[in-house]
């Protein structure tokens, strides 16, 4: 089994800064994109940046500038560096992993997972 592990969020005042975590652990033969997404009350999930296994960045248009999506892939661990955050930021901060699993007679499969989430709150 493979899982994700969210950390980094909290309170923190617009302007500030908030660093996210989110490690991949398990049976994992290889991670491909990993990516954030975010979901504020009342929201639908949107995508906020995502990361491939070459370092590839894609972010949505609010958020370039502002964030920054990095990953260390031999950590399997993937970065969120948010700056001049903005009250309109506070969501629930989602980790995705699009990977290949292994089992243990040695077969692999493709799994896409989803972290428990993380909260970050911006005060105003």
């Amino acid at each position: 089994q493979v899982q994700l592990v969210e950390s980094g969020g909290g309170l923190v005042q617009a302007g500030g800064s908030l660093r996210l975590s989110c490690a991949a652990s398990g049976r994992i033969f290889r991670v491909n994109t990993m990516g954030w997404y975010r979901q504020a009350p009342g929201k639908q999930r949107e995508s906020v940046a995502s990361i491939t296994s070459y370092g590839l960045t894609n972010y949505e248009n609010s958020m370039k500038g502002r964030f920054t999506i990095s990953r260390d892939n031999a950590k399997n661990t993937v970065y969120l560096q948010m700056n001049g955050l903005k009250p309109e930021d506070t969501a629930v901060y989602y980790c995705n992993a699009n990977l290949i699993s292994t089992s243990p007679i040695g077969s692999r499969s493709y799994v896409d997972i989803w972290g428990q989430g993380t909260l970050v709150t911006v005060s105003s």
